[in-house]
């Protein structure tokens, strides 16, 4: 394997994951012209979803919903890259035309493919496919907004007014 763009403790100074929710183990390409990266996410036999979803002898699947999430981490490695975005935080606004067409199972590696198709200072979108040796898993648009500090929780966990 070659050497990655970005290992997984330089995704941890772009983005606020952190293990057992850090879905990404690495970057392994960005093209700025064509507004794409690609991450990869080592699915490992000790995750915390597996064993709960599903116990032996169905399982274990990886949840179709931490897919997307690990999509939607991709991206914000991208926006966190761009300039004039830094550390701000993005958060879920919208997941559309989200297809699921593969089991992932653990010892597989799975690539995360986004493609920008807005961004703006506020808010923007992306095209995730997530796929395993070629074969798409997961597929979605994921559109995020940046909501003002102001409507963030505080560390307490309470809103702050």
């Amino acid at each position: 394997m070659s050497e990655p763009l970005l290992n997984q403790q330089q995704i941890e100074a772009l983005i606020p994951h952190r293990a057992p929710f850090l879905l990404l183990s690495r970057v392994v390409s960005e093209d700025r012209a064509a507004q794409r990266l690609v991450a990869e996410l080592d699915v490992r036999a000790d995750a915390f979803w597996v064993p709960g979803h599903f116990p032996q002898p169905i399982g274990p699947i990886m949840p179709g919903v931490l897919q997307v999430e690990a999509l939607a981490q991709a991206m914000a490695v991208y926006v966190a890259r761009t300039e004039g975005f830094g550390n701000r935080l993005g958060v879920f606004a919208k997941i559309e035309e989200c297809r699921f067409t593969r089991m992932v199972t653990p010892g597989e590696t799975l690539q995360l493919e986004i493609v920008m198709q807005k961004l703006g200072s506020r808010m923007g979108s992306a095209v995730g496919i997530a796929s395993v040796n070629g074969e798409k898993a997961c597929s979605a648009t994921i559109t995020f907004v940046i909501p003002p500090e102001s409507a963030l929780p505080n560390p307490s966990g309470s809103t702050a007014s």
